[in-house]
């Protein structure tokens, strides 16, 4: 269920794969996302199940309304009324509360600073990363007392650049923003490395402390795949800060 789990100095970070949950196909098992066709209630059950295998209430995660850009919100607690903002970034200073990124191909970037006692989590798809949504997180995070030196990233399972084909004008647009990004599929065609993208911008803004996930999720059957499946579920990445003992 839990594709990866660790923690570094009380940050907590997770990242799901497909199975261990409830919805059927094409969503099977574990999908995590509310606005893909799957049935609300597979999806409330499936929440339930990744927050507990994780130790978390599933009323103090908090999920966004991801639309591709580079607004960050800052929350304190989960949201109250029926409207989610759409965002694709969140950042937080309260302990205990997981903040939730939902992929199916595009980067799930989580950081944290124990000790300034800030994380974030972010959606860094394609157009995300190139609008600046990794370095709008950092700045959210440092304006909460964070230190880019002392903040860990973790990102999770995403499309590898040997796989994501683009057109090769937009592959050249990407990299007039992020040379990094640059790159060419297994088969010789033009293609985007986000997750290179991503951790060359978390490089140049100071964090150091950093880890990709290796796995691919178009050529992993373990997971959720946007381009390898169009109709597909969602996979979450997790973080959050150990509540401080009283």
């Amino acid at each position: 269920m839990i594709g990866q789990s660790f923690d570094a100095n009380g940050a907590h970070f997770a990242f799901t794969d497909r199975w261990g949950g409830v919805s059927a196909v094409p969503y099977e098992e574990l999908n995590l996302g509310g606005a893909v066709g799957d049935d609300p209630e597979s999806v409330r059950t499936n929440r339930a199940l990744a927050a507990g295998a994780l130790g978390l209430d599933p009323a103090r995660v908090v999920w966004m309304n991801q639309v591709h850009g580079a607004d960050v919100a800052e929350v304190e607690g989960p949201w109250t009324g029926e409207a989610v903002p759409a965002v694709d970034g969140l950042v937080t200073a309260t302990r205990g509360l997981a903040l939730a990124v939902l992929t199916a191909d595009c980067v799930p970037v989580l950081l944290a600073d124990p000790v300034a006692g800030v994380v974030s989590a972010a959606h860094a798809g394609r157009p995300g990363m190139v609008a600046g949504i990794v370095p709008a997180a950092v700045e959210a995070m440092i304006r909460l007392g964070a230190d880019p030196a002392r903040i860990v990233a973790r990102t999770g399972p995403a499309v590898c650049g040997r796989c994501y084909e683009v057109p090769e004008a937009m592959r050249a647009e990407v990299a007039e923003t992020e040379p990094a990004a640059w790159a060419e599929t297994s088969w010789g065609t033009p293609a985007v490395d986000v997750t290179a993208g991503v951790h060359a911008q978390l490089e140049r803004l100071g964090v150091t402390d950093r880890r990709a996930d290796p796995v691919c999720t178009r050529e992993s059957g373990d997971h959720y795949s946007y381009r390898r499946d169009r109709t597909t579920g969602r996979l979450a990445g997790y973080v959050w800060l150990t509540q401080e003992e009283t």
